[in-house]
């Protein structure tokens, strides 16, 4: 199953992303399908969050996002970033 079919895992990957980036906001609070960076997202997420999740993700599930454009298109939306770190098979 991708990632973007596992609720469980997607909330697993917001929750990630609050507490690395250290947000205050409730992780269920973010759409699946919302962007993550950028002035006009709700998360507003910066370079510095990108590589402070980039870590997590190494960290938690041993892959590597390479560089800023690869992290731009990787983590578009949780869908996006959950069917990164898990594709379908």
């Amino acid at each position: 199953m991708s990632g973007s079919n596992d609720a469980q895992f997607k909330l697993e990957l917001k929750r990630l992303i609050v507490h690395a980036c250290n947000k205050d906001l409730a992780p269920e609070s973010i759409r699946d399908d919302e962007p993550l960076i950028g002035g006009d997202a709700a998360l507003g997420l910066d370079s510095l969050d990108v590589l402070q999740i980039n870590v997590a993700i190494f960290q938690r599930h041993g892959v590597r996002i390479d560089d800023g454009k690869h992290a731009r298109r990787v983590m578009k939306s949780i869908n996006t970033l959950a069917d990164f770190i898990r594709p379908g098979h």
